[in-house]
């Protein structure tokens, strides 16, 4: 007898799933073990997986189609034996491209005015980047100089002995200005002005996509959300992180400063446990361990994978499992268990230059961490004096029902504390 086969539950939050592609075809013979075709659940897409040997004699869902949990999707049994009646189902969302294709051209109308002419190429001189050197050598009438026009050291070219950077330097280096690099340049597209850009189209809603609007409506409408944030000095973990790079270049390690965030939020919440807990409605859950989730951006949303047991993780170790977790996330091979049970989230907006932003919480999370970007800024000295500073805003979203304002500011100041000290998170 011919069996038919199921749309099976393969997330804990999945009630639908949207058949994206076939990997057998009608009359193909399948065995178990083989993948018959690949959904797109609420978290991700997912192989299906088959159990049944035999030939696949019907596939009953078209491309595109939701399917219900427990729906059927095709038919496994020997070539020529009778089908159940089972209606066929037909796209009726169709899949969006990860990568949708370029828009016509824009077709001039009768009555158009001349057409502009392309925007020419503009020739952008880009900043330098400094050397990572943190024992930049320069003559102390060089520092003081520099020190008194408020330039970074590192981005002068040093033209005494053995590298050391002169008066002389100092000075040609300030008569440029910013410092730049000639020989680069870029051009802005070369797009008639004025004309539109995007085509006009209603786009087909992925999961994922409906998935995030969904749980970002529930939490915002649902969790009384406040805010907190905290300045904190980023030269010290910039200092750090360029030694700690080099002497692990050998290893082929190479830290981020997200994985310096990643630890160190981790040990704030050692210091502060309370941060770490869930809203049960008739009770508080506290977590013995941190299952740290961090934002992730793909094609069409944002997944958050899960750092497991980051509580015992090492800092080259919480370095490694987000570089594997960041790879799979962007080749699309995240699985939902890889996505659940977070109890903390990081979202980092800082590597595109944004110095600071709220984030949404993450339910069931009682919190949720956002980054902006480390910044040079003028900041006052012990001694009163205006000087050049690095400096980077981290921003706390809380759920004012299990968070108060006194744990929030304590789990900050604490964060701050191991941000401003790095080394303390090599212990």
């Amino acid at each position: 007898m011919a069996s038919v086969v199921e749309m099976p539950k393969l997330s804990d939050t999945m009630t639908v799933g949207r058949l994206v592609r076939w990997l057998k075809n009608e009359g193909d013979a399948v065995k178990s073990g083989d993948m018959l075709a690949e959904v797109e659940t609420d978290k991700a897409t997912m192989e299906l997986e088959n159990f049944v040997d035999g030939t696949l004699l019907k596939q009953v869902v078209g491309v595109g189609v939701k399917v219900p949990i427990g729906a059927p999707i095709c038919v496994i049994g020997k070539p020529g034996e009778a089908l159940p009646e089972i209606k066929a189902q037909t796209a009726t969302a169709p899949i969006v491209p990860s990568k949708l294709p370029p828009p016509p051209p824009v077709v001039q109308a009768k009555t158009a005015q001349p057409v502009v002419p392309p925007a020419p190429s503009i020739s952008v001189k880009s900043v330098i980047v400094p050397s990572e050197d943190i024992h930049t050598k320069a003559s102390p009438l060089a520092k003081k100089i520099a020190e008194d026009h408020g330039l970074d050291l590192r981005f002068v070219k040093g033209t005494g002995p053995g590298g050391r950077i002169t008066k002389e330097d100092v000075e040609a280096r300030i008569k440029i200005g910013i410092p730049v690099v000639e020989h680069v340049t870029t051009s802005l597209p070369n797009a008639p002005a004025g004309g539109p850009v995007a085509t006009e189209a209603d786009i087909p809603l992925t999961g994922m996509r409906e998935t995030i609007a969904a749980r970002l409506l529930q939490s915002k409408t649902t969790v009384p959300h406040f805010y907190i944030e905290v300045e904190v000095d980023s030269a010290p973990l910039g200092i750090l992180r360029a030694a700690l790079n080099k002497k692990l270049e050998a290893e082929g390690v190479k830290l981020t400063v997200n994985d310096f965030i990643l630890k160190a939020v981790v040990e704030a919440i050692r210091a502060k446990p309370a941060i770490n807990v869930s809203w049960m409605g008739d009770s508080i859950h506290q977590y013995a361990g941190v299952q740290l989730s961090f934002g992730v951006a793909i094609d069409g949303g944002l997944v958050t994978p899960i750092i497991r047991d980051a509580h015992a993780l090492s800092l080259k170790a919480i370095s490694r499992s987000a570089k594997e977790l960041t790879a799979k996330a962007r080749a699309g091979k995240l699985t939902p268990q890889e996505m659940s049970g977070s109890t903390f989230t990081v979202t980092n907006l800082g590597m595109y230059g944004t110095p600071r932003f709220l984030g949404i919480i993450n339910p069931p999370n009682s919190a949720i961490l956002a980054v902006g970007a480390s910044r040079k800024v003028p900041v006052v000295d012990a001694s009163g004096n205006i000087v050049a500073g690095e400096r980077m805003t981290l921003t706390l979203s809380c759920d004012h029902r299990v968070v108060d304002g006194a744990l929030a500011a304590e789990f900050l100041n604490a964060l701050k504390e191991l941000l401003e000290l790095p080394g303390l998170l090599l212990a």
